[in-house]
């Protein structure tokens, strides 16, 4: 029996608790029925989860149950990315320390031991929040089991010729002091100073370049200018120069003046110095002019002995000194603030610079056809996702760098020998290792036994992109991973798909050739203010979902959570949190109010559809037939949102409003066919309406069902019982027509009261119905209910022609 009021501070830990007690959402390996994988995106331990994630993460969950209650075995697991330079970054912050400033072995020690206690958090928040994972699943980017197959991935691209490493120019973070990959990489509005400086040409005439980078002035090796540009093509061949004494060792810089066409001759004087390196074009100059390699800047972002008396100082104080030495000799023309694009480095914000080093790669630019056929083989939801993933794809300049300069990561398993400089790489068969903890346990081929271990550790994408090869469990289980790869359903937001949809994608191409998932559902931002996207690393969330929770309730926040379209983005509503709320509340004493009339029907009555239904319920059965199947195929298409407003629109007017205020007379009649027709009917949508909303509002739901409903339906939990799909068979347009008279007619009586001043529970002497002839049967069938609805004493029926139906009342 269910108590007066819902208390959800006691009634959802207990479900909680009830929910892992009994396995309600353990998947069954040796089970029948199909299956159904879920690609869940592991979070980044970078810092809490925010309201973001319960937004996207319970849009998931909500696709989780329905496919459960579909009578599909759900594998839904839940991992953790927690290895690579967001977890660094944010045990540094954690820690108030940089790695630099421990010892290595420290460090990792706080690693582990902060993610772990992390990841315990976010296991209690996903649980309160009542998503339905079956924690046995459990996984960690930095596990054993993680390690070892993004070891074996690293072996078996590498022996395809996939892997490759090489000293090139790479994008580098000064802040991170370490290499990132195209995809990390930010665009930034940023305004800035664009001066045009005097170079001087061997006959002494001037020069004027155009610069926002002064401080590369000591690694220009070349001026470049379009080889069609009438005032400068009769320069190519010469040489021009500046003096550098207060920025570099050398007296001058002298550097040849060359021809491009990519050159823009309209941008700035249309003369472009080359600096290695400024940016992507200065590199394919480089390449393909030969260019020398002069780098100014060093890895931590600090001036190089290039420089000459400006070594060590920062990028910003060497631009400034260097322009206003430049202006002291009169080498400034013009200088004009500008708004330009800016790279900079998504975890930090830092720009980013361009150095040569050596790192390793993953090839991904002569693939660009194959992985655009891949991304067009699934089913992108919503549709317009797929238009972000192909642009970045043939927009793509360089191949995956996939090594990091860090410490907390994924060690590559390899060792150069230090007498031949020969690679040697491990055995999958002695894969997870650690090169800096264990050597080679054969010589290398030319017999010697000195290696140097490879320092870099993996990017976490390169880790993290082989989630669908980890929970199939690729190098394990061959008949596991038949059945679970591809897997059904990839969720993430639609910032990663340019990183962990792209990677994944690339891995898959290259380990199993198809795609790793049937489906992709792209989820929106939860907004905060000034409609930036909450993050864990910035902590800018004013609202700390435990405590959310435990003032408002899981299910009304999930409420918030599932509102929005997919792939949309939303700031967080506490109004709609309210009106979930009151859903949970309506809920709760609609099935109070049920209590009192479906509590003693029997399991044979309730078997049985009776033999007498009245227009009213056969109205109410097709109305919530056709919502089943609406429901049914949004949620099919992962629309949660449009499926629960379906719902919700089923449940406040046609059961709530009409329904129940229609055969309140039969219900409080003694006995008979017509009260058992009601009683009958109640119980079977008001069980209906509670599975409709089960994957929304699991909490209140499973309440009233093990109150209400359990001991009859036989279920141990709602949440194992079936999708109501047997209402698909109760559509019915004559009732159907019926029942939308019978709504007029009530919404004439409830207008006629509100303009008379009259509350709803006044009687009407006589109400006089006049109606089609074609009507007139059925409604004369329904006049209990009539009666119960409009609380008229008396009521006549008349036949008209026009109108389907008007009223008079006295």
């Amino acid at each position: 029996m269910l108590p007066d009021r819902y208390h959800f501070l006691t009634a959802e830990p207990h479900l909680i608790h009830f929910w892992a007690e009994q396995g309600i959402y353990a998947y069954d390996p040796q089970g029948s029925g199909p299956t159904y994988t879920i690609d869940t995106p592991p979070p980044t331990v970078s810092g809490e989860l925010h309201l973001g994630h319960c937004f996207s993460y319970t849009q998931t969950d909500v696709i989780a149950r329905f496919h459960r209650m579909l009578g599909e075995r759900v594998l839904y697991p839940m991992g953790f990315d927690d290895n690579g330079l967001p977890t660094e970054r944010f045990v540094e912050k954690t820690l108030k320390r940089k790695a630099t400033e421990m010892e290595p072995v420290e460090f990792l020690r706080a690693c582990r031991e902060i993610t772990e206690q992390a990841e315990d958090r976010f296991a209690a928040l996903w649980q309160r929040l009542g998503l339905s994972v079956d924690w046995r699943y459990r996984y960690s980017s930095s596990s054993p089991e993680a390690q070892r197959i993004s070891q074996w991935s690293f072996l078996e691209l590498y022996r395809q010729g996939r892997i490759y490493t090489q000293q090139a120019p790479v994008l580098w973070c000064p802040e991170c002091r370490t290499a990132i990959a195209q995809a990390e990489v930010d665009d930034l509005t940023d305004t800035t100073r664009f001066t045009t400086i005097a170079f001087s040409l061997a006959d002494g005439a001037t020069l004027p370049i155009a610069t926002t980078r002064p401080e590369l002035l000591p690694a220009c090796v070349a001026i470049f200018i379009h080889p069609q540009d009438s005032r400068y093509a009769h320069l190519v061949g010469r040489t021009a120069s500046i003096a550098s004494a207060g920025f570099s060792p050398q007296e001058q810089i002298t550097v040849p003046l060359l021809a491009d066409e990519r050159v823009d001759p309209q941008k700035g004087t249309g003369a472009v110095m080359c600096c290695t390196f400024g940016d992507s074009t200065d590199i394919f100059w480089w390449r393909t002019h030969n260019l020398p390699l002069r780098q100014a800047i060093g890895r931590d972002g600090r001036m190089t002995e290039l420089a000459g008396p400006l070594a060590g100082i920062s990028i910003k104080q060497a631009r400034e000194r260097i322009l206003a030495w430049l202006a002291a000799e009169g080498l400034i023309l013009h200088q004009e603030q500008i708004e330009h694009t800016l790279g900079t480095h998504e975890r930090c914000g830092t720009p980013v610079e361009y150095l040569h080093t050596r790192q390793w790669f993953v090839r991904v630019l002569d693939q660009k056809e194959r992985l655009l056929e891949l991304g067009r083989s699934l089913r992108w939801q919503p549709a317009h996702m797929q238009t972000r993933y192909e642009h970045w794809v043939e927009n793509l300049q360089w191949d995956w760098c996939i090594s990091r300069q860090r410490y907390w990561g994924i060690p590559f398993p390899a060792w150069t020998c230090r007498a031949c400089g020969t690679l040697k790489l491990a055995r999958p068969e002695q894969l997870p290792l650690d090169p800096r903890q264990v050597l080679p346990d054969e010589p290398c081929d030319c017999g010697a036994l000195d290696f140097e271990p490879e320092r870099d550790v993996m990017d976490t994408w390169a880790t993290s992109s082989c989630s669908p090869l980890l929970i199939g469990r690729l190098l394990d289980d061959p008949d596991w991973f038949a059945r679970h790869y591809p897997a059904s359903l990839r969720p993430q937001a639609h910032d990663i798909i340019r990183t962990w949809a792209f990677y994944t994608l690339v891995k898959a191409l290259y380990h199993t050739g198809r795609a790793p998932w049937k489906e992709i559902m792209i989820s929106g931002f939860a907004l905060a203010e000034k409609s930036v996207k909450f993050s864990k690393s910035k902590g800018n969330s004013r609202y700390e979902p435990g405590h959310l929770i435990e003032q408002e309730s899981a299910d009304a926040l999930r409420y918030w959570a599932t509102g929005i379209r997919t792939g949309l983005d939303t700031f967080y509503n506490q109004a709609s949190v309210a009106t979930g709320r009151r859903l949970v509340t309506k809920l709760w004493n609609a099935a109070r109010f049920a209590q009192r009339h479906i509590s003693d029907l029997t399991r044979d009555e309730i078997a049985h559809r009776p033999a007498l239904l009245l227009p009213v319920d056969r109205w109410l059965l097709s109305r919530l037939a056709q919502t089943v199947e609406v429901a049914t195929a949004e949620l099919r298409k992962n629309e949660y949102a449009t499926a629960r407003a379906e719902i919700e629109r089923f449940f406040w007017n046609d059961l709530c409003d009409n329904y129940l205020e229609l055969i309140k007379g039969r219900l409080y009649q003694a006995d008979g066919a017509e009260r058992l027709a009601a009683r009958w009917t109640l119980y079977q949508a008001l069980l209906a309406v509670l599975k409709l909303f089960a994957p929304y509002l699991p909490f209140v739901t499973e309440q009233i069902y093990q109150g209400l409903f359990r001991e009859r339906s036989g279920d141990v939990s709602l949440h194992r019982a079936s999708w109501p799909l047997e209402w698909l068979e109760w559509h019915d347009p004559e009732a159907e027509a019926v029942g939308s008279a019978l709504l007029e007619l009530l919404q004439q009586v409830r207008r006629y009261k509100a303009a008379h001043g009259l509350s709803l529970a006044a009687e009407l002497a006589c109400l006089r119905i006049r109606v089609r002839p074609a009507l007139q049967p059925a409604l004369q069938a329904t006049l209990t209910d009539i009666q119960s609805a409009t609380r008229a004493r008396e009521v006549q029926f008349e036949a008209q022609a026009g109108e389907p139906l008007t009223i008079s009342i006295q």
